[in-house]
């Protein structure tokens, strides 16, 4: 039984979470059995700077980078599910990986 796996990855998770919701929307009009979105560990990068590369060597700054992830899994999807999820329009900054899992014998 074949099933789609959709990875979503972006900065803002607000527009994350509305894209999954998008997502699940339109995978249930079609009639596909939707799980999800659930959400995944989000990855947090530091960075310390120095504010001043001279006098003030112990004064430093820190950033940070969260990139907030979720997973959609689609059971049964048909070939009206497929060409929904492809022609979905999403908001900017949200990256997308589907994998079809289970496809052969």
């Amino acid at each position: 039984m074949p099933k789609i796996r959709i990875k979503l990855r972006g900065f803002d998770h607000k527009s994350l979470d509305a894209s999954a919701a998008k997502i699940v929307e339109t995978v249930r009009r079609t009639g596909a059995q939707v799980a999800g979105p659930v959400p995944l560990p989000t990855r947090v990068r530091r960075f310390t700077v120095l504010r001043g590369p001279f006098k003030h060597k112990d004064s430093r700054e820190h950033f940070e980078l969260r990139t907030h992830n979720r997973l959609v899994d689609i059971s049964d999807p048909n070939r009206k599910t497929i060409e929904s999820l492809q022609s979905l329009d999403l908001p900017t900054g949200v990256e997308i990986e589907m994998k079809i899992l289970g496809g052969g014998r």
